[in-house]
C-alpha cells in the first residue's frame, strides 16, 4: 500500500491513562502508515495522557486529541464520538497498549479497500489474559453470538474484540439512528454495531496475535458480563441486574 491509500484511514485510539503507551503508540502508526490520520478519544485521564497528546498535536496536523465530556464517559461513549469526527472514508479501532499489534493494520486496510464493509481483528489465542478476563471474556463471547444470531445479525467469532475497521459512512449513519441505545459507559462498542448493521453487509475478520499490555493496567473486570447483558435486549436487562449484585458482592 503507498501513502494515498493510507490517507483514506483513521485509527480511533480510545484511551483513558495511557500515558506510559500513547507516544509510542502515536510515533509508530505514524511510521508504519504515512499519512494515517489519529483520533485519540481521551475519557479525562487523570496522569499525563493529554498532555502528552497536546503536545504530539501542536507538532503534528495528522494527530487530534478530544477530551470528552466528563458525564458521557465509557469506552463505548468514546470510540462512537470518535466515528463521528471521523473525516476519512474508512477508519480502524484500536487499543494504544499494544495488546492490538500497529502491523495488523493493514491486512485490516487490505480488506476494506477490497470491499468489505467491516473487518474484525480475530484474536488467536488469549494468552496474555488472565484466567479471569479470558473467562469473562468467552462469556460475553457467548452472550453476544447467541443474541445476534437469534435476531439474525452477522456474526463473528470474536466479537469481545476491541480491533475493527468499517466503512466510516455506514457506521456514522449507525451511530445517528441507533448511537442513543448504544451501551454508552460499556467495553464493547462492536456489539453495539454488529447489533444494527445490515445484516446483508460484508463481514470479514483477521486473524491477529493478541499481545502483552505494554505499561499500564487493565480496565476490565467482572463489570464486562453486566454490560455485554444490559445490550441483549430487556430481558438481557433483567439478568443484568442480578450479575451486577453478584459482582458487587465479590
Amino acid at each position: 500500500m503507498n501513502d494515498s491509500e493510507f490517507g483514506q484511514f483513521s485509527v480511533i485510539l480510545p484511551v483513558y491513562n495511557e500515558a506510559e503507551n500513547i507516544e509510542k503508540m502515536i510515533s509508530t502508526l505514524d511510521g508504519l502508515y504515512p499519512g494515517i490520520r489519529i483520533l485519540v478519544m481521551d475519557d479525562n485521564s487523570k496522569d499525563d495522557t493529554i498532555n502528552i497528546c497536546r503536545d504530539i498535536e501542536s507538532r503534528n496536523e495528522k494527530v487530534k486529541i478530544f477530551v470528552r465530556a466528563p458525564e458521557d464517559r465509557g469506552l463505548t461513549a468514546s470510540v462512537a464520538e470518535g466515528i463521528m469526527r471521523t473525516e476519512t472514508p474508512y477508519f480502524i479501532v484500536m487499543d494504544a497498549d499494544f495488546q492490538h499489534p500497529p502491523e495488523i493494520l493493514e491486512s485490516i486496510m487490505g480488506k476494506l479497500l477490497n470491499g468489505s464493509d467491516l473487518v474484525i481483528g480475530k484474536r488467536t489465542e488469549k494468552n496474555a489474559l488472565s484466567t479471569a478476563r479470558r473467562v469473562y471474556s468467552d462469556a460475553a463471547q457467548g452472550l453476544a453470538a447467541f443474541y445476534l444470531k437469534f435476531n439474525g445479525q452477522p456474526l463473528s467469532q470474536d466479537i469481545m474484540s476491541g480491533l475493527f475497521g468499517s466503512r466510516t459512512e455506514m457506521c456514522q449513519e449507525i451511530v445517528e439512528k441507533n448511537g442513543g441505545n448504544f451501551e454508552r459507559p460499556g467495553f464493547k462498542v462492536l456489539f453495539d454495531l454488529l447489533k444494527f448493521i445490515n445484516a446483508n453487509a460484508t463481514v470479514s475478520e483477521v486473524e491477529y496475535m493478541f499481545g502483552n499490555r505494554a505499561g499500564g493496567e487493565s480496565k476490565l473486570n467482572g463489570s464486562i458480563i453486566v454490560s455485554v447483558l444490559r445490550q441483549c435486549g430487556k430481558t438481557g436487562g433483567k439478568f443484568a441486574k442480578v450479575a451486577a449484585v453478584i459482582f458487587s458482592k465479590k
